[in-house]
């Protein structure tokens, strides 16, 4: 197994350099769970950040500790930062792809509240697909890049901020809708999960259309 590669700034002070006033960092949480709902995070890097978190990295090469204990550091680092999420129901009725689209539009505009100026930014997004673009009215520039999240600071931090929040999320939703086990699975189909689902049903939560 090779080493963990921390993220570096190159490719945001690149973008920079090339005009960008902002580098947001894009990627997504929860795309392939059977219950709760796609998140998509950003994390707004302005042209005058500073240096890194020491051990930011792509949320998935965390404990679920580390990603707590990176995640005010990911937050107060990025100039802003949103999640923006597509509920289960939104994802049967769209589809993922859209769904995720969705989402990412909600956080987008909820930077541009926060007085991101979205059309001087360029979005990074995790992976080799745009799914943002089609639903938007006036994209910025999207530039795709596989591995983001493990090279890209800005996606790495945007990483940390989305499973966080949404790990959280589930948590909080072992009160509403109880005897999933959400706490440890986070929405995804583990053993115990389709175990519960055959003794109880579907819930609110769930994707009906994931489970055929």
């Amino acid at each position: 197994m090779s080493p963990a590669v921390d993220p570096t700034l190159e490719f945001e002070r690149e973008l920079h350099a090339a005009g960008a006033t902002w580098v947001i960092g894009c990627d997504e949480v929860g795309r392939g769970a059977i219950a709760g709902p796609v998140a998509v995070g950003l994390g707004a890097v302005h042209i005058e950040c500073l240096e890194i978190p020491t051990g930011l990295r792509d949320s998935k090469l965390l404990s679920e500790k580390r990603r707590e204990a990176l995640y005010p550091l990911a937050t107060s680092w990025v100039s802003h930062h949103a999640v923006g999420f597509a509920e289960a129901h939104e994802v049967d009725r769209l589809g993922i792809v859209a769904a995720l689209g969705l989402a990412g539009k909600r956080a987008l505009t909820a930077l541009h509240h926060a007085g991101v100026g979205i059309l001087q930014s360029v979005v990074v997004l995790d992976g080799n697909h745009d799914y943002l673009s089609p639903q938007l009215a006036t994209p910025p520039r999207i530039t795709t890049r596989v591995k983001a999240d493990r090279d890209c600071a800005s996606v790495a931090a945007a990483s940390v901020i989305a499973k966080v929040e949404r790990d959280r999320l589930m948590i909080k939703a072992d009160g509403v809708h109880p005897g999933y086990g959400w706490a440890g699975n986070k929405g995804y189909g583990s053993s115990a999960h389709y175990g519960a689902l055959s003794e109880l049903g579907p819930s609110p939560l769930h994707r009906l259309t994931w489970l055929h």
